[in-house]
Formats: C-alpha cells, sequence, structure tokens
C-alpha cells in the first residue's frame, strides 16, 4: 500500500492493518479530512452475541469514532429475516422475529462496550427492520428491482461459487445483496452516511450499494473492506476448539476469552496486538519480534489488552491473575470454567469420564477415555490412570481441578 493519506482514520486502517480494499482511496480520504464522516457496517442477529470474528469491523468503528467520525452500527433486523448467502454452501435457518429481536437485544450489550452513543460524533444504534419491514413488494421491484442486473449479480464470488459448486441457492438469498444495497441507499438518505465497511467477502454487496444509490439519489459514497482473517496455521479466526470464542459474559467467561487470546500462536501476535488493542504501532512490532520465551510476555500484554476492551480492565486482570495461579503456581484461579453439579447430578458417584465430558474439556466419553489412557488428563494437578474412577459428594466437599493437557482446565463443585 503506497498510497499516503492525508486523514488520521485512513492512516490507522493502513499502518494498523485494517485495509484490504477501498473503492475509492483518495476521494474518501478528501472526505475524511474535510469534515466528519458518517460510516456504518450491518450486523445480522444471528445469535445472541457477536464473536471474535466480528471483533475487526468492531474494532474498525470505534476507532473511526476516536478519530473524529460518526460509526452507525446497523442492526440487521429485516435482513436477518433472509440470510446472508456469501461464501455458504447452504441456507442459513430461518429465524422468528422474536428470537431476532433477542439476538438484537445480546448484540447491543457488545457494542456499548467499544463505542459511545453520546459525545460530539454519537454512535448511531439503528435497525433495518425500520425501512423494510414495510416495503410494498410491487414498488420495491419497480422502483429499485429495475437497477440490478442479475447477469452481474450471478458474477459475484459469493453467489458464484455457490452456483459452481451446484449448490441451491434460493430466491430468498439472491434477494439479500438488493436489500443490503437498499441499506446503504436509505443510510445515505436518511443519515447521509458515506461509507460503508465489511469483510472483504462483503465486498460485492457494498458496490451494488454504491451503485444503486448513485443512480437513485446521484451521491458520491463509498466502500472499504478489511482482510478476512486467518491465523497463521489457516484457522478461521474466531473458533477455537471448543467452539467460537463470543463477546458477551453470558456466552463465555472473561477467563476463557482471555485464554484464547493468551494461546495465539508466536507468528500472529504483532499483527493481532494491531488489529485488536490501541497500543502504539511501534511497541505492537516491538512486541511482534520478540522470540522464544519472551513472547509469552507479548502474549500476556494482548490478551490483557484485548480483554480489557471487551470486558473491562478488573475482568482481564482477575483472569491473568487466575491463569498464573493455574500456570505457575498449579493452584486453583476463581475464574476458571466451572461445572456445577447438585446432589442429583452426583447420586451414589459419577465417573471421571463424565465429569471430562460435561466440563467441556472432552466432546465424548471416548476422547475422555482416551485423554486418560494417553496420559493428558490430570485431576487437581496429579495425573488420572484410571477411567473407572468414581467421584461422590465427598469427593467434592472442595472444588476438583480438572485438566486435559497443560493449556485447558476447569472446576467441579457441589452446589
Amino acid at each position: 500500500m503506497t498510497y499516503h493519506p492525508k486523514s488520521d482514520f485512513i492512516r490507522v486502517m493502513i499502518e494498523r492493518g485494517f485495509l484490504a480494499d477501498c473503492t475509492d482511496y483518495q476521494g474518501l480520504d478528501e472526505a475524511f479530512a474535510a469534515g466528519i464522516v458518517p460510516a456504518y457496517i450491518g450486523f445480522d442477529a444471528t445469535a445472541k452475541s457477536l464473536h471474535v470474528g466480528s471483533l475487526i469491523q468492531i474494532m474498525m468503528l470505534r476507532w473511526l469514532q476516536k478519530t473524529g467520525h460518526q460509526p452507525i452500527t446497523l442492526m440487521g433486523g429485516g435482513t436477518t429475516k433472509v440470510g446472508d448467502p456469501s461464501f455458504r454452501a447452504d441456507e442459513r435457518p430461518l429465524l422468528t422475529p422474536d428470537m431476532i429481536d433477542s439476538n438484537i437485544a445480546g448484540i447491543k450489550q457488545v457494542f456499548s462496550k467499544y463505542l459511545s452513543y453520546e459525545g460530539e460524533t454519537p454512535a448511531l444504534m439503528l435497525n433495518n427492520a425500520e425501512w423494510l419491514d414495510g416495503l410494498n413488494y410491487l414498488d420495491f421491484l419497480r422502483d429499485i428491482g429495475k437497477h440490478f442486473s442479475v447477469n452481474r449479480m450471478l458474477s459475484f464470488e459469493s453467489v458464484k461459487s455457490r452456483l459452481d459448486r451446484e449448490q441451491s441457492l434460493s430466491f430468498l438469498e439472491f434477494n439479500y445483496m438488493i436489500l443490503q444495497a437498499y441499506d446503504f441507499l436509505e443510510l445515505n438518505r436518511r443519515y447521509g452516511c458515506l461509507l460503508q465497511m465489511g469483510g472483504s467477502d462483503q465486498w460485492g454487496n457494498i458496490v451494488n450499494g454504491i451503485d444503486l444509490t448513485r443512480r437513485v439519489l446521484d451521491h458520491e459514497i463509498y466502500g472499504l473492506t478489511s482482510p478476512l482473517l486467518t491465523t497463521s496455521d489457516g484457522k478461521k479466526m474466531g473458533k477455537s476448539l471448543s467452539g467460537a470464542i463470543w463477546l458477551n459474559d453470558e456466552m463465555l467467561s472473561s477467563y476463557e476469552f482471555w485464554q484464547f487470546w493468551r494461546n495465539t500462536t508466536d507468528a500472529d501476535v504483532g499483527r493481532f496486538l494491531k488489529l485488536y488493542t490501541e497500543l502504539p504501532v511501534e511497541e505492537c512490532d516491538r512486541l511482534g519480534a520478540l522470540e522464544g520465551v519472551a513472547i509469552n510476555d507479548a502474549k500476556i500484554i494482548l490478551a490483557n489488552e484485548v480483554t480489557a476492551l471487551c470486558h473491562g480492565r478488573d475482568a482481564a486482570e482477575a483472569a491473568a491473575a487466575t491463569a498464573k495461579e493455574v500456570f505457575e503456581k498449579g493452584g486453583v484461579g476463581d475464574d476458571l470454567p466451572t461445572l456445577t453439579l447438585d446432589a442429583a447430578d452426583v447420586g451414589d458417584g459419577i465417573s471421571i469420564v463424565q465429569l471430562i465430558v460435561k466440563s467441556g474439556l472432552a466432546g465424548s466419553g471416548k476422547e475422555a477415555k482416551r485423554l486418560i489412557s494417553e496420559g493428558g488428563a490430570k485431576m487437581n494437578d496429579e495425573h488420572l490412570g484410571d477411567a473407572g474412577l468414581m467421584i461422590n459428594a465427598d469427593d467434592l466437599a472442595s472444588p476438583i481441578k480438572l485438566s486435559a493437557g497443560k493449556k485447558r482446565h476447569a472446576l467441579v463443585v457441589l452446589g
């Protein structure tokens, strides 16, 4: 990237690795330099929380606000009823309006941690159901549909990849890109929004919205995408062995969130520090260049800073203290994932295999038995050698710490 930006926002995007592509670097940069730019990212309400895969977009909105511009968080109350087909092998399950509303309530909690909805450039929280729910189908086809070429829509990679694999693409899903384009038009008309941002998989949808707005309103607007992140070992960002890394406390503890970042591979540390923390770029480069045992200190800084943004500084410090106690002292920390059993669960005894599965350290009894037989399972930091071991209520008079390997731990307590 050789472009030398005039605006703080574009400079940050380039320096920290957020920028994959832009419809007009110079035009957008000049708009940022000239005044306050309202910009949006859309989030469909497919779950009660966003996960780490969305965090790069959330950080883009945060930097937008920090550099003096106005972020718009657009909830897909309308588009979630259709489902984004981009790069999916199958159709998304359809959600009821009540499920969508419940998911939006959960997602809003995430944004309040990263953005301010008050002040000089307050973020806007909008829902596209506001304009999509009331559309008249025939009017929409006549006024908006006429601006779209089916030939061009079929050429977009997100659609083409599905058709090339001879996988069904429903007419419902095919409409998604038209609705997303219409979102940009409405946001520009109602709120003066000049920019849509998103992952690089959204490029076709973003370009559609720009074309539609130019045709209908004759307004100049822009698109900017971030890279689709994978870890250095090729895995999709936001997933772990135990599932999605959610951003809401109720769906993933702050300790487990902290531990995810602490377990970052060496090669990703510098890049992740730039994207997911607000440490100066020079410091991110310095920490990312550490080698050997020293890189672990950088990983702890990464985990602390990302967790502080998402869960608060107190939660980050508590997670770090718990990790130190567990890994350095072999003790039991307060913040570990906890399995709480009642007397009925334990009965006359519960097998250690069941406990390992219930605590999430193994996906099945077979996997738990293999973990034990291969010497990878511990109870209270002592190797487990007997897969037939039974645990009774007396054994749970104090919490039991279970471990799978060196990095995964859980507590079992009697409630």
